[in-house]
């Protein structure tokens, strides 16, 4: 819907256009800086249309995280095994905190995530756990906590 918006948007100043070149007026310094505004709002809208239209294609052809790591659920990636260790840390003005959480499944691997936020009472360290997580503005947010 808001690419059709910007579609009808972005063609109303050509309309504008067209009507001071078909009222003479183009010659005039009025006219002139008129239609170099109303070529400029165009382009704007039009370009805004073109890379939404460029996002909409590539996101057809690649699957999104969501569905290849879920592991069972829609809401996000979901993880499991026993808490190692929860370490904090407090980043600067305008960052979001973070906590670093090791996952261990029983053997010798082990997994590292990098949560937004003080973990530290969520995930107790020792116990066994299932959590969901999501995407959002880059970090991952911790959305829910299981203890199976």
């Amino acid at each position: 819907m808001m690419l059709v918006i910007s579609l009808l948007l972005a063609l109303f100043p050509i309309l504008g256009i067209v009507w001071i070149v078909m009222y003479g007026s183009i010659t005039t310094v009025d006219g002139l800086f008129m239609s170099l505004i109303l070529l400029a709002m165009s382009g704007i809208l039009g370009l805004n249309v073109l890379i939404e239209l460029r996002k909409r294609r590539s996101d057809e052809g690649q699957p999104s995280l969501s569905r290849v790591a879920t592991s069972g659920s829609s809401n996000g990636l979901v993880q499991r095994g026993r808490v190692e260790s929860v370490q904090f840390y407090e980043s600067g003005v305008g960052q979001p905190n973070k906590s670093i959480v090791t996952l261990s499944d029983g053997g010798s691997a082990s997994r590292l995530l990098v949560v937004e936020g003080d973990m530290r009472n969520a995930l107790p360290v020792g116990q066994r756990v299932e959590i969901t997580l999501r995407k959002e503005s880059g970090y991952s947010v911790l959305v829910n906590v299981e203890y199976p």
